[in-house]
């Protein structure tokens, strides 16, 4: 019996496409820097269409450019000309892609968008089709090879990442950072990674501060009413000036010490460690980890002196933040 081995097909599906990339890299121009520009500046929404296959790679960009905060949609090209036109309005963008630029589902687009004067980029392969002409941004990809001489498939990979190049560029032409992203992407793994300290911190009255003259049999007290093991000390200016753990008050218990007539101040640690309330919690729980210990005092940016939170590392494990 003969055995079977596709592994040559595998390896030349993907050098068509390699090779396929490396000639867009090549044809990269002024087009998409205006493209950019526009898609960036747009203050409505950027629609994408494409025909079969096309239509797909339309579907998968617009999806990325609103994850990167610019609002886009998928419009059917066959639903257009039954209605679906009607959801195009003068400020939008209009993405066509395809490849030969000669699609007849797209023509009934192509005019509408021409005879409102919308915006009009086309992503296509040949500068005499119908959509190279009508474009108001021209963008050209290079004609290829596919896979079997006739699958789509080096055409598609390179539409996708001239998609996916155009939501990077306008991602960072608007400055769309991490913050950004996090608001737009609350669930999942990737959300979870995304969380910031303020997301998880414990505020107000779940804050376990203390005066810095307060009597330790009172501080004992309120460690245990908040069940954070620490304790926060001010000074009379609300400034968290040192903290107590309960491991400080073990060793203490140990040498049989009594605390109860001694004041926070003289069993404090001064000086707590801190982070701003945009760190990442990731970034807090590496630091707990570094420095073996369980909380953190959370400031503003604005403020470091002022205690806004505190982040217990129970808090971002609970998270899903690894």
């Amino acid at each position: 019996m003969r055995k079977n081995n596709y592994i040559p097909i595998a390896k030349e599906v993907i050098n068509l496409e390699i090779k396929a990339l490396q000639k867009l890299k090549k044809k990269i121009n002024n087009s998409f820097n205006q493209a950019v520009v526009k898609i960036a500046k747009c203050q409505s929404k950027v629609i994408l269409c494409g025909v079969g296959k096309s239509g797909i790679i339309a579907s998968k960009i617009s999806a990325t450019l609103s994850s990167v905060g610019t609002p886009s949609f998928n419009l059917s090209a066959g639903d257009s000309s039954h209605g679906d036109l009607g959801s195009i309005s003068k400020k939008d963008i209009l993405i066509l892609i395809s490849y030969s630029g000669e699609t007849n589902e797209l023509k009934n687009i192509i005019q509408f968008a021409n005879r409102n004067k919308i915006l009009l980029i086309g992503i296509v392969s040949k500068k005499n089709s119908a959509l190279f002409k009508a474009s108001d941004i021209k963008i050209l990809i290079p004609p290829v090879k596919e896979s079997g001489d006739i699958v789509p498939t080096s055409s598609t990979i390179v539409q996708l990442a001239i998609g996916d190049a155009l939501a990077i560029a306008s991602m960072q032409y608007k400055k769309f950072g991490r913050l950004d992203f996090k608001k737009i992407h609350p669930s999942g793994s990737l959300g979870a990674q995304l969380k910031t300290v303020e997301d998880v911190m414990l505020t107000g009255n779940k804050i376990p501060f203390v005066s810095h003259k307060l009597q330790m049999k009172k501080a004992l007290k309120i460690l245990n009413q908040k069940k954070l093991g620490v304790l926060l000390a001010q000074n009379d200016r609300k400034k968290t000036i040192g903290i107590i753990t309960d491991g400080q008050i073990r060793r203490f218990n140990e040498k049989k010490i009594d605390l109860h007539s001694m004041k926070v101040k003289e069993i404090m640690t001064s000086n707590p460690i801190g982070v701003e309330k945009n760190v990442l919690a990731a970034k807090a729980l590496s630091i707990m980890n570094g420095r073996k210990i369980t909380s953190l005092c959370v400031y503003d940016k604005k403020n470091k002196s002022k205690t806004v939170g505190i982040v217990h590392i129970h808090n971002i494990l609970q998270s899903d933040v690894k």
